[in-house]
């Protein structure tokens, strides 16, 4: 059984079979686990750079968040950001954001540490059989946003292809910027909305809980399309930015780009993953709402009903 991607859904997912009695090989092409819930470090300090926080209201997820809070992982944040627009700026009450004060990728370590990842390890092709690089699998789940997905599929698994094809991405550009000093208005996280650039902002010295004058602000698909290529061009662009839209006098004195060609999907349907006849699973959030908890959920049924069929089939 080998399960494609350590973002949270890969991880959720291959718990399920772990716990089933079922050998997993999870394979991730990057350094860590973690997914779109990454962070990266900045003078050994945190910073995330894919989902800016999590939500809870789904029972299940809840007792894990639980459990990542009594490991003292995770931290309520706010249930209040700020909306910046045309009027100007208002409150914008919500439901409870949990952050992470090592940060979101810490929280999928966590989930992770019973099973072993095979860090650095770039999956091919994924073929009828099932087969993985020409090696035959009990099942394969690629836990991965379907454009990624589309480019490991061989033609033949022509039902997966289609569910692939039928996701829609959009592309966004995270910017972490350290100033000299927190010199801006009180908030903790600020919705943008109509702006050419900036879509959200979040302090991140608040929801890391060190006052660190650390903000990180995520742009909009359409700016973000325009930077592909070359994302550390659009650095001095994003500070600009968040410097007029907060009012900051001073430079940042750090600015980091950080490129997602597939940050967020479209929402989906009404069910939480695909599973085909051939045994090729698909898991993520491109099957619910754009949340860390309907990745989790994912995940964690798509992981549930493979169990269920390798049961049966040796059964």
């Amino acid at each position: 059984m080998v399960v494609v991607g350590a973002g949270i859904a890969g991880v959720a997912c291959a718990n399920e079979l772990v716990r089933a009695g079922i050998p997993v090989e999870v394979r991730e092409r990057a350094r860590v686990t973690g997914g779109r819930m990454a962070s990266k470090r900045f003078d050994g300090r945190p910073a995330d750079l894919g989902a800016a926080y999590l939500t809870v209201d789904d029972p299940d997820f809840a007792a894990v968040v639980e459990g990542w809070r009594a490991a003292g992982l995770a931290r309520e944040w706010t249930d209040t950001f700020v909306a910046y627009g045309p009027d100007g700026r208002r409150e914008a009450p919500g439901p409870t954001r949990w952050a992470a004060p090592s940060g979101l990728r810490s929280l999928v370590e966590h989930l992770a540490g019973d099973l072993t990842v095979a860090h650095d390890r770039l999956v091919m092709t994924v073929e009828p059989g099932p087969r993985v690089d020409g090696r035959a699998a009990a099942a394969v789940v690629l836990a991965m946003p379907g454009p990624q997905a589309a480019l490991l599929l061989d033609p033949a698994l022509a039902v997966t292809t289609r569910a692939v094809a039928a996701q829609r991405w959009s592309s966004a550009l995270t910017g972490v910027l350290r100033f000299p000093a927190r010199r801006w208005p009180d908030f903790r996280g600020a919705f943008v909305n109509g702006h050419p650039v900036l879509s959200l902002v979040c302090d991140d010295g608040d929801r890391r809980g060190d006052a660190a004058p650390v903000l990180v602000a995520h742009t909009t698909a359409e700016f973000a399309a325009a930077q592909l290529l070359q994302p550390a061009a659009a650095g001095p662009a994003i500070e600009q930015a968040v410097r007029d839209l907060l009012g900051l006098p001073d430079p940042a004195e750090l600015t980091h780009v950080h490129r997602w060609a597939y940050a967020k999907p479209a929402a989906g349907g009404d069910g939480t993953y695909h599973l085909d006849d051939d045994g090729i699973g698909l898991a993520g959030d491109a099957f619910g709402r754009p949340r860390v908890q309907s990745a989790w959920r994912s995940g964690r049924d798509l992981g549930r009903a493979l169990a269920a069929r390798l049961a049966a089939d040796h059964g």
